[in-house]
């Protein structure tokens, strides 16, 4: 029986997120706005801490992703870069297929999220090292991986947007809840 077939449930909903990815996912959310928020201004404490929680975060979403239920586990979502591709042209035509877990642009944003995030957290610890501490080179690239994951993190919410739109069922609250539309026969799982 495929996945999507056993989370099938007699309301028409269909478990997807679990617990630990919806509570990763708001507690990403949270230590890189808190992060983002208190880069200046005394709050150096409070920013430092924000990131170490972000990397921590992210590496426990690697863990999960290869040990985790079966929406969260890397194999459901990574795709070769082809398929990708050819679903953002689905979507420019508005013909890109609903998935039930995590489409393959979603996937790859997913991926890029957690190296940006990885790339900013690591940059950051750098600069708090005596070896980096004061060095402009990773100054600067810590604030370009900052500012590049803020920039993925709009693309990001505009996917989600648009994806609820076309597929008629909003993907943040099913971040909140876990649940989505139960899957029709011409969904993919």
């Amino acid at each position: 029986m495929p996945p999507h077939d056993q989370t099938r449930q007699a309301s028409g909903l269909a478990r997807v997120w679990d617990p630990f990815v919806r509570l990763f996912h708001w507690s990403l959310v949270t230590s890189f706005v808190v992060a983002y928020l208190s880069h200046e201004g005394g709050l150096s404490a409070i920013h430092h801490w924000a990131g170490y929680a972000a990397g921590a975060l992210v590496l426990m979403r690697l863990l999960w992703g290869v040990v985790g239920t079966p929406y969260a586990r890397f194999s459901q979502f990574v795709r070769h870069p082809a398929v990708i591709l050819a679903y953002l042209r689905d979507i420019a035509t508005g013909r890109e297929a609903r998935y039930i877990g995590h489409n393959p642009a979603g996937g790859a944003m997913v991926v890029a999220l957690m190296l940006g995030m990885l790339a900013t957290a690591l940059t950051g610890w750098m600069e708090t090292t005596d070896a980096y501490y004061g060095i402009a080179w990773v100054q600067i690239l810590h604030s370009l991986c900052a500012h590049g994951l803020l920039l993925l993190v709009l693309m990001h919410l505009a996917g989600v947007l648009l994806a609820s739109r076309r597929h008629g069922e909003s993907l943040i609250l099913a971040m909140i809840t876990g649940k989505k539309r139960a899957p029709g026969p011409e969904d993919v799982g």
